[in-house]
């Protein structure tokens, strides 16, 4: 009889695998940890990077009471936009990017930034390091705060300090495969000592514990460290894949597919603090080899005439938990990813849809201007798994792939 071994599926993003050893810590403070490593304030820990993001607006609305919109990029996480019900009356102004990226288009950005946006959220996205300076420019004539969203960018460095620092209040993710992970969880600080402390209170006074999300959440992080692996994935991660796009659900099968019913607010426990905070010494490593390799791989990536790839600008370094980039159009993307999607190597697509593509979003929206070069990235782009278990041979299979649809 012919035994066969079981399938493999990369992940999608490079998530740092946990260690079983990880799950038995009995101390460690991962707040303290993570200040001495970023060099950031000590933060206030989150169930989420969503709540962290809903605890900074609220802070922030009795900071600067009575201003009612906020801006944030047209091509961004739904849960971003979907905050914003935590903090009514606020309302969600989507604002176009630069070509080709990941910045907030200056020109767009002065045009919207008045006297009512309260905060304008820039987006390391993609672990990528944006304009911050650009943004603070224009904000500090209107008076408005800038938040840092670097939900997939823990490590990364803004002219030699950590992302989240430059603006007023910045944050991390500590999602499922964002690198450090708490199964779920948020990173929140701010520059200013003053902010630092308001968002700590604000965090005690909405994020109560609760013990049936602290055990929902444990059980997932046990079974990330169970199933967080090549042949693991094939069942959690690539079966459930494969279902969504048999019945064309391209949202779930992204993962896309958010309802306000999807962001819980309470504490992040001790017992997950402490396993990463047992985890995070392999962080800084695990980074820089993540680094090296997505660098080889952008270099042959650049190579592939057709081919834009979404790369930091000078003085910035960014995390690699993928690599973003775009086709030359809508018809080349949908033949690559008809090649490779289900190919189990780790290429995937980041947002489905601009902001105002996802019915659970619109009411939250404020009619604006129009977004091109957003529509590109999300009718254009697609990811590339950054994680160490893609093999040379696995990414010279994706590039023939992407060289084939291009003709």
């Amino acid at each position: 009889m012919t035994h066969f071994p079981p399938p493999v599926e990369i992940p999608p993003t490079a998530g740092l695998p946990a260690q079983w050893r990880d799950l038995l810590a009995l101390s460690g403070n991962l707040a303290a940890g993570l200040a001495r490593y970023l060099a950031i304030p000590p933060p206030a820990l989150t169930c989420s990077g969503t709540a962290a993001l809903i605890v900074a607006l609220r802070v922030l609305q009795q900071r600067l009471p009575g201003r009612t919109t906020l801006i944030v990029p047209a091509y961004t996480c739904p849960l971003v936009a979907l905050a914003v019900h935590f903090c009514p009356p606020l309302r969600v102004v989507p604002c176009d990017l630069a070509p080709g990226g990941i910045d907030l288009d200056a020109g767009q950005l002065a045009s919207l930034c008045d006297e009512h946006t309260l905060a304008v959220l820039v987006t390391h996205l993609a672990g990528r390091v944006a304009d911050v300076d650009s943004a603070l420019a224009i904000t500090a004539k209107a008076g408005a705060a800038i938040i840092e969203d670097a939900a997939q960018g823990m490590g990364a460095l803004d002219d030699g300090r950590s992302v989240g620092l430059k603006g007023d209040i910045g944050f991390f993710s500590m999602a499922l495969g964002k690198g450090l992970t708490t199964a779920e969880g948020g990173v929140l600080f701010s520059s200013d000592p003053e902010l630092n402390q308001a968002l700590h209170r604000q965090c005690r006074q909405d994020l109560k514990f609760s013990l049936s999300w602290e055990l929902r959440r444990t059980v997932e992080l046990w079974g990330y460290t169970a199933f967080y692996r090549p042949r693991g994935l094939y069942y959690v991660y690539g079966k459930p894949l494969r279902r969504a796009l048999s019945r064309g659900d391209l949202v779930a099968a992204v993962g896309d597919d958010f309802e306000i019913k999807n962001i819980p607010l309470h504490s992040l426990g001790h017992y997950r603090r402490r396993v990463a905070a047992g985890a995070l010494a392999r962080l800084p490593g695990f980074l820089q080899q993540g680094c090296e390799r997505a660098l080889l791989r952008v270099a042959l990536l650049r190579q592939v005439t057709g081919i834009s790839v979404v790369t930091d600008s000078p003085g910035k370094q960014g995390t690699w938990p993928f690599i973003l980039l775009l086709m030359p159009d809508n018809k080349t993307r949908d033949a690559a990813m008809d090649s490779l999607w289900t190919s189990g190597l780790g290429v995937t697509r980041l947002f489905i849809h601009t902001l105002a593509g996802y019915p659970a979003v619109t009411p939250f929206l404020q009619p604006g201007s129009p977004f091109p070069n957003a529509q590109a990235l999300a009718t254009r782009g697609l990811s590339i798994s950054n994680s160490p278990w893609l093999s040379d041979r696995m990414f010279a299979t994706i590039l023939a792939r992407l060289q084939a649809a291009l003709g």
